[in-house]
C-alpha cells in the first residue's frame, strides 16, 4: 500500500527546499521542490486527501509548515509566501525533529496558564475552520449543473478583469468552454478557458488535449478545476517550447471566490481572552 509521508517527515525537507529556493517560496513552488527533494513517485504525489481539493502530500506539507511556524523556523506573508527566519536558516535536522514535541509543550503550557485550550498545535482551530469552509464550498460547486459552473467561471473571470468573456461549450470543441480577453495596460490577450468540475486529479493528457485545441486560435489558455493537478500536469502546462497554460485548482478557485466575494462572505469573530495574572494583582 502506498504511504504518504507524515507531516513530521516533511518538516526537514521543507526547510531544505526553502534553502534551495533562496530562502522563500510560494505554496506551489515549495510543494514542487519538496516533492523533488523527497523524490516522491507520481503515484504517491497524486493520492487525494479527503474531499479531493488537494493531495495528501499537499495537506501534510501544510501541517509541516504550521508546526515549523509555531517553532519559529518559518514565517508566511498574507500573499502566501513562506520564508525562513533567522532560526530556520541555522537550524539542524536534529532540532527540527524535536518540533512536534516542542509544539505539544507550548500547547500544554498555554492550557496551564489559561491562554488556550491545549489543542495541538495551538493554531489548529483557525486552520480547521479554513479547511471546513473550502470543503463546504467545493461540495456546493460539485452539486451545481455543468452549465452553471461554466457561468460561474465566466463571472469570476469578469470580476478578475477579463472582458468579452463568452461561454461556448460546444461539443467537439476540444474541451474549450469559453473565451475572454485580458487587458494589461496597452496590451490585450485572447484567452481560451476550460472548466472541469472534478473530484480527482487532472493529468497531463488533459493539458495536451486542451493545448491541441488552442492551436491557431490563441496562445493563452486557462484551465479551471474543482480538483487538483498532478505534478506531471503542472510540468506539461509549462513545458518549454509549448504555449503555457495557466492552472487554477480547487484550492485556488475557493480563494478567488472569497477574494472577489462571490458567494463567500468573511465575518469577523470576537475572541475573548481572560488573563488570570491580571486578577492575581488586584
Amino acid at each position: 500500500m502506498l504511504q504518504v509521508p507524515a507531516y513530521s517527515q516533511m518538516m526537514w525537507p521543507a526547510i531544505d527546499a526553502l534553502k534551495e529556493l533562496g530562502g522563500s517560496a510560494a505554496n506551489d513552488e515549495l510543494l514542487t521542490k519538496v516533492i523533488e527533494v523527497m523524490r516522491l513517485p507520481p503515484e504517491v504525489q497524486n493520492i487525494p486527501h479527503t474531499g479531493g481539493r488537494q493531495s495528501k502530500v499537499s495537506y501534510n506539507l501544510h501541517w509541516a509548515k504550521t508546526y515549523l511556524k509555531k517553532a519559529g523556523y518559518v514565517d508566511n506573508s498574507v500573499r502566501g509566501v513562506w520564508a525562513l527566519t533567522d532560526a530556520g536558516e541555522t537550524c539542524t535536522q536534529q532540532s527540527v525533529a524535536l518540533v512536534p514535541a516542542l509544539v505539544r509543550k507550548m500547547a500544554a503550557d498555554a492550557k496551564k496558564n489559561g491562554l488556550g485550550d491545549g489543542e495541538e498545535p495551538v493554531v489548529d482551530a483557525v486552520d480547521a475552520l479554513e479547511v471546513n469552509w473550502k470543503d463546504q464550498l467545493l461540495d456546493c460547486l460539485k452539486s451545481i449543473k455543468p452549465d452553471a459552473f461554466e457561468r460561474l467561471s465566466q463571472r469570476l473571470l469578469r470580476e478578475a478583469g477579463f472582458i468579452k468573456v463568452e461561454v461556448t461549450g460546444r461539443s467537439g470543441d476540444g474541451g474549450i468552454d469559453g473565451i475572454g480577453v485580458l487587458r494589461l495596460n496597452l496590451l490585450s490577450f485572447q484567452v481560451l478557458f476550460q472548466c472541469k468540475r472534478y473530484s480527482g486529479s487532472v493529468g497531463p493528457s488533459t493539458i495536451r488535449d486542451f493545448r491541441g485545441a488552442m492551436v491557431g486560435r490563441s496562445d493563452k489558455g486557462l484551465l479551471i478545476t474543482t480538483g487538483t493537478f498532478t505534478a506531471e500536469a503542472k510540468k506539461e502546462a509549462t513545458r518549454d517550447g509549448a504555449p503555457a497554460i495557466e492552472l487554477i485548482d480547487g484550492e485556488q478557485f475557493c480563494d478567488l471566490l472569497k477574494q472577489l466575494k462571490l458567494g463567500v462572505a468573511t465575518e469577523m469573530v470576537e475572541r475573548v481572552v481572560v488573563d488570570p495574572s491580571w486578577f492575581s494583582k488586584v
